[in-house]
């Protein structure tokens, strides 16, 4: 379907991706439906794994847990966040969901604007940070993820 006439997105036409870190479906996103403000994506972890530090640097997003627990940092604290519980990180701030439980995790991932001016769609997002300090060591002596 056009996602210019599309109004609802039922869970069989979610568009999946998977990367290194989750297992995603886009729910919404301008490809989806005719959004130009906003993206959704539900996405699902397995235990142990985590989306290194990173920033997004022209949008802001807000992380809502529905599932599982998120060990969840924004700059330089964290939160374990459960089911029913969120985080808000404003444009460019560095942030990372871990996992470090041994059950999934399944969230929300709530972006916004969807579509950027085209001088600003030219910087990388996400930008991965995680091998730079003090992201790299910050989790000293937590539980490992991969």
């Amino acid at each position: 379907m056009d996602p210019k006439l599309r109004r609802f997105v039922q869970i069989a036409e979610a568009v999946r991706e998977t990367n290194p870190w989750t297992n995603n479906e886009w729910l919404c996103r301008p490809d989806v439906v005719a959004a130009d403000k906003l993206i959704l994506v539900r996405a699902n972890m397995d235990p142990g794994r985590c989306h290194p530090f990173h920033f997004h640097p022209h949008r802001e997003e807000i992380i809502y847990v529905i599932y599982g627990r998120a060990e969840q940092w924004v700059d330089k604290d964290h939160r374990i966040l459960r089911a029913g519980e969120m985080a808000h990180i404003p444009p460019g701030i560095i942030h990372a969901p871990y996992t470090p439980h041994n059950e999934p995790l399944v969230f929300l991932a709530i972006l916004s604007p969807a579509i950027l001016p085209a001088d600003k769609a030219k910087d990388p997002d996400p930008a991965d940070i995680s091998t730079q300090e003090p992201w790299a060591s910050i989790r000293k002596g937590f539980p490992p993820c991969t």
